[in-house]
């Protein structure tokens, strides 16, 4: 990867494709199965993607927007309640914000790469760094405020 490419993963088939920086904010397809890597802003079908220890690196660190990460886990009922308001939020800032879930019972490395010591609590990415974090199942127009600030 260099600095004028990156890859990313089709949400519809998995495939991987490296797509041209300057190419993101148009209508970039899949070269396996030709659907939109990037969804149009406030599309409903958009959602946040599921991310691992083996995929963090890729999908957070090398991706060159901004990134809201929500750290979570199955058996936390305020990680059950905010899920709504992530895939909402995944959906009204969709292409202008990658919003991903981490389970961190499964992918322990990277919670603990980052010091996630409750759950749910959400860090915001800029250009591969850790640019803000918040604990807790904060209000949807609390999330907003944050991602509004690293856009």
């Amino acid at each position: 990867m260099n600095q004028e490419n990156f890859i990313v993963l089709c949400p519809h088939c998995g495939a991987k494709n490296r797509i041209p920086l300057n190419r993101m904010s148009s209508k970039a397809r899949c070269g396996r199965c030709h659907q939109s890597l990037v969804s149009a802003p406030g599309s409903s079908t958009a959602g946040p993607i599921d991310i691992t220890d083996a995929s963090f690196q890729q999908e957070v660190v090398g991706y060159p927007g901004p990134v809201l990460v929500d750290f979570w886990a199955p058996w936390c009922g305020h990680c059950k309640n905010l899920a709504p308001v992530i895939d909402q939020l995944a959906g009204e800032y969709s292409g202008r914000i990658k919003i991903a879930k981490l389970n961190v019972d499964e992918n322990p490395r990277t919670a603990s790469q980052y010091h996630v010591r409750s759950v749910p609590s959400m860090l915001f990415f800029r250009n591969g760094r850790v640019v803000d974090t918040v604990a807790g199942a904060l209000p949807k127009d609390e999330i907003k405020r944050h991602i509004q600030a690293v856009l």
